[in-house]
């Protein structure tokens, strides 16, 4: 309430510490979060109005809502933001698409330009001009409104089902950022060029924290489709993938069902050890002679260490 009738999140206070770095100094991620990601909506109604000599407005009024409600996602999921696109019909044609996107290009030229240059959000507007652009492509060469687009950035690869084309994608648009010299974009390519294709941290995770703040470090579940946080279900098969309902599950089987017996296999396995382990442990307890044993064992490797240590010394 406070962001929409007029907050500044740049403003500092009396140590020179700005609303979101008190909040993340506090612990309160999500609110650092939506700090972080505010756009007020006048600044995008800028755009939906024609300035000097032009005829007509960069960006027609009626796409701003639908717009506004991308930018102010804090999930930076690309099959979100395609699903976001998806599920308004105004942003349905190539041509509106592409306004929004020449927009989301001309923040983020503005953003780096003005006075108090702000890197975050201008990457984040190159980062959704980018999704746009790839919405633009697969409707000018496909008829299946965009499913295709889904399809490919879920698609996982054979041996774990990591999504392969979500991740170049993601690398792709970072490594498109027109202003090299930013220090936020050499940060992130020194966190993700190191990182090969399926391990960890992968590029969304490394975006996400840049832009949105701690939130990459919080321990909550996101939905293995959209990446929304706060999914509760899971495969009922393998119980190794989360989705936050129904239909992301539904979307992402075509994809999972080729490892979701091998991720079964795997997490028994793992179960099978820690039983193991456990099982091993009870024992210990329950006996009382190999625990004086073990401690007895611990102590003399503790007294020959500090016999050593004084010889040297």
């Amino acid at each position: 309430m406070m962001l929409d009738a007029g907050a500044e999140t740049d403003v500092v206070n009396s140590v020179g510490r700005t609303a979101a770095q008190m909040a993340a100094f506090v612990g309160q991620h999500d609110c650092v979060t939506v700090i972080n990601n505010f756009f007020s909506r006048a600044r995008l109604d800028y755009y939906t109005k024609a300035q000097g000599l032009e005829k007509e407005p960069k960006l027609p009024p009626k796409l701003a809502g639908p717009l506004h409600k991308i930018i102010m996602s804090t999930n930076l999921n690309p099959v979100k933001m395609v699903l976001l696109v998806k599920e308004n019909p105004l942003l349905a044609s190539p041509s509106a698409l592409d306004k929004c996107r020449r927009v989301m290009e001309l923040i983020c030229e503005k953003c780096m330009k003005q006075r108090d240059m702000n890197e975050v959000l201008a990457m984040k507007m190159h980062y959704i001009s980018c999704v746009l652009a790839k919405c633009v492509s697969f409707l000018n060469e496909r008829d299946d409104q965009l499913d295709g687009l889904v399809k490919s950035l879920l698609k996982g690869r054979d041996s774990d089902g990591f999504p392969v084309y979500q991740e170049k994608f993601i690398r792709e648009c970072v490594r498109k950022f027109p202003y090299c010299d930013a220090t936020l974009l050499q940060q992130l390519v020194r966190s993700i060029a190191p990182v090969s294709i399926g391990n960890d941290p992968t590029a969304l995770s490394v975006l996400t924290q840049a832009i949105t703040g701690q939130v990459g470090f919080m321990d909550a579940e996101f939905c293995t489709t959209c990446g929304d946080k706060g999914a509760q279900k899971r495969c009922s098969i393998c119980k190794m993938v989360t989705y936050c309902g129904q239909a992301c599950q539904k979307l992402h089987w075509f994809t999972h069902k080729k490892v979701c017996k091998k991720l079964e296999e795997q997490r028994e396995e793992h179960q099978a050890q820690s039983n193991q382990v456990t099982g091993w442990l009870t024992s210990v307890t329950k006996s009382p002679r190999l625990c004086t044993h073990l401690l007895n064992l611990e102590l003399n490797i503790s007294h020959d260490s500090d016999q050593l240590f004084k010889k040297v010394m």
